[in-house]
């Protein structure tokens, strides 16, 4: 399936520059939708205990995910949005700094782990995910985006993980 027709991109969002990738009309089609749960599926397959998913998107497809591979799955959110006792990781984007908590008893030691975002653009979030992950001694099987921005060759990175990404741009 041709995913990039569900895309819109959006010039100057959320600041002059930036070429905004809208993933709106894909979650607002069902079977794109199915299709790119199903990649993930298919990929992750006996491989991972839980599915972590990030703040903000990455929680529409890693819910599904989730639900589908009947597999536990933990939210990295933006920091204060978590209750009890949480470890945290501040990052940088392109555009501004952020926060991502995890709640420390939501995973056991060495679980496989999936982690679950729409956009593998700037880095940031996703490695800060990675080392969130990992400084709590959680082993990341792969990593999964929707949309993969080569042209910025984070994949390079990322060189010791499976990283599965269903669009390029």
């Amino acid at each position: 399936m041709d995913l990039k027709k569900y895309i819109t991109e959006i010039s100057d969002f959320p600041k002059k520059g930036i070429k905004f990738k809208d993933i709106s009309p894909l979650l607002a089609n069902n079977k794109a939708l199915e299709f790119v749960i199903n990649s993930f599926e298919l990929a992750n397959a006996w491989k991972i205990d839980k599915i972590i998913w990030l703040d903000a998107r990455g929680f529409i497809f890693g819910s599904i995910l989730a639900y589908k591979m009947k597999l536990p799955f933990i939210m990295l959110r933006k920091k204060g949005k978590l209750p009890g006792k949480c470890e945290e990781i501040s990052y940088d984007l392109e555009y501004w700094s952020n926060t991502f908590e995890v709640q420390k008893n939501a995973i056991k030691l060495w679980d496989r782990i999936a982690i679950v975002d729409d956009l593998l653009a700037t880095w940031g979030s996703a490695k800060a995910a990675v080392d969130l992950v990992e400084k709590l001694g959680w082993n990341v099987e792969s990593l999964n985006f929707v949309i993969e921005l080569e042209s910025l060759k984070w994949r390079e990175k990322f060189w010791n993980k499976k990283l599965i990404s269903l669009i390029k741009y």
